[in-house]
C-alpha cells in the first residue's frame, strides 16, 4: 500500500535504503525533479533537487541516474549534463544510455525504412490543431498538448489513436500527462532499471516518477528497493509525495541519512 511521506518524520523504508551497501537512485525528470512546463526543452531541475542529487552522487557507493522518455541528447540538455558528470543517463525509455566509464550507447540499426513517411503523415494529421506539438524522438515521436487550445487535445488524440493502429500497428504506444508517444523500440523503464542496476552492481534502488510510463519501473522493485510516486494516480510505489518540491526534500533527507551512515561506517 502506498503511503504519504512527511518531511521530518522517520520512515522505515527510507531508513533501510540509506543503509544499502551500494545504492542506485534512479529518477524520472519531468514532473519529478522538474515541474512540467509548456515548452519541454525549457524544463530544468529545481535548485533544491540539483543540490540533493549532487550531494548523493558525491557519497561513496552511491550512484544517481536520470531515467527518461526523452532522447539522450535532449536529456543531456535539460539536465545540464556534461562528459565530466558522474550521473548516469537512460534515455528513450531505456533504449539509450550514457555511463561515466563507457560513454554513450545508442543502436540505430532497427530504424524502419518508412520512418520519414510516417512522421510526415503524423505532422499533417495535427497541423491544423492549435497548440498541439509534434516532438521528434530518437526512436519515434511524441504528440504534446500542454499548450493546446480548448478542445484541441481531445481532437488530436482521437485522430492519432485512430491513425496509429492502422499505420504503425507494431510501434509501442505510451501515454502520459498531455502526451501520446509511439516508438518502434519496445524498451521500457523496467529495462532501463535492470541495466542500470547491473552496471553499478546496486544492492538497492530508489526509483521515482510521476507518470504511467514510470510504473513499468515501479513494478520491478524488490527487497529494500523503494519506489516514490510524485503526485496523484495509481501506483506500485511505496511512498508518495505531492510535487517536485516535496520530492527534493525527500532526496535531501536521504542524503542526510546516507551521509551519516557512510561516516559512521
Amino acid at each position: 500500500m502506498t503511503r504519504d511521506w512527511t518531511p521530518g518524520a522517520e520512515d522505515e523504508a527510507l531508513d533501510a535504503l540509506a543503509d544499502a551497501p551500494r545504492l542506485l537512485i534512479a529518477l524520472d525528470f519531468d514532473g519529478t525533479v522538474s515541474p512540467h512546463v509548456a515548452d519541454p526543452m525549457t524544463a530544468r531541475a529545481l535548485p533544491a533537487a540539483v543540490q540533493a542529487v549532487d550531494r548523493l552522487a558525491a557519497l561513496p557507493d552511491t550512484f544517481v541516474a536520470y531515467v527518461s522518455g526523452r532522447s539522450l541528447h535532449d536529456l543531456q540538455e535539460i539536465t545540464e549534463h556534461d562528459g565530466a558528470s558522474s550521473v548516469l543517463l537512460a534515455g528513450s525509455h531505456g533504449a539509450q544510455f550514457w555511463f561515466p566509464d563507457t560513454g554513450e550507447e545508442t543502436d540505430l540499426s532497427t530504424e524502419p525504412a518508412d520512418r520519414a513517411e510516417v512522421i510526415s503523415e503524423l505532422r499533417s494529421l495535427i497541423a491544423d490543431l492549435d497548440g498541439v506539438v509534434y516532438e521528434p524522438k530518437t526512436f519515434g515521436f511524441g504528440v504534446h498538448t500542454r499548450t493546446a487550445a480548448p478542445g484541441q487535445e481531445e481532437l488530436a488524440f482521437v485522430r492519432v489513436e485512430k491513425w496509429a493502429p492502422e499505420r504503425i500497428p507494431s510501434w509501442r504506444r505510451r501515454t502520459g500527462h498531455h502526451l501520446r508517444e509511439y516508438s518502434w523500440r519496445s524498451e521500457g523503464k523496467d529495462v532501463a532499471l535492470k541495466r542500470l542496476r547491473e552496471h553499478v552492481n546496486a544492492s538497492a534502488v530508489l526509483f521515482a516518477g510521476d507518470d504511467v510510463t514510470d510504473e513499468d519501473g515501479m513494478r520491478t522493485l524488490v527487497g529494500d528497493d523503494l519506489g516514490v510516486r510524485i503526485g496523484p494516480g495509481e501506483t506500485a510505489a511505496t511512498l508518495r509525495v505531492p510535487d517536485p518540491d516535496a520530492f527534493a526534500a525527500l532526496l535531501a533527507a536521504l542524503a542526510d541519512l546516507r551521509a551519516e551512515r557512510r561516516t559512521q561506517g
